[in-house]
């Protein structure tokens, strides 16, 4: 695990709940209800400086997703390291049924310090071949457990 800095203006400073963890939780700096299969953009009341070289992603907290049906729409979310604004999260109410209520600091997503790199993209006239080939969705199988056997 590498230690980096990381400037930061917070009404609360993200904080990782045990030690190792990869992800610091983010709060709610405003209270909001999330009706069923609605979507609200939540500030957290942090901005951050990140060094040159990192990116943060914002991603949904396990817990929220499996007991409430609460994600993030657009995970994981990307803070640049240029980005100095507020990091607010978009949550989704995917319960078709019962509504959620957010209020100021309640822990509503995880943020990820990481480096990344800079890609240099090569045109050529045609890729390499590799196992895989075209393959995408779906194309190593899935096992269907609504799918009957055929005698």
């Amino acid at each position: 695990m590498t230690d980096v800095d990381v400037l930061i203006v917070a009404d609360a400073v993200p904080a990782y709940a045990h030690p190792g963890d990869a992800g610091a939780d983010l709060t709610a700096a405003e209270s909001v209800q999330l009706e069923p299969g609605q979507r609200a953009t939540i500030g957290t009341g942090v901005a951050v400086a990140l060094p040159a070289g990192y990116a943060a992603l914002v991603v949904p907290r396990s817990g929220l997703a499996a007991r409430h049906g609460i994600t993030i729409v657009n995970s994981p979310g990307t803070v640049d390291a240029g980005y100095r604004g507020e990091i607010r999260v978009t949550l989704l109410n995917t319960d078709i049924e019962r509504a959620y209520s957010v209020a100021v600091g309640d822990r509503i997503a995880q943020l990820i310090v990481t480096p990344v790199s800079h890609a240099r993209f090569v045109p050529v006239e045609r890729l390499p071949g590799s196992q895989r080939g075209v393959g995408g969705f779906g194309s190593t199988g899935y096992a269907d457990p609504t799918a009957k056997e055929t005698p």
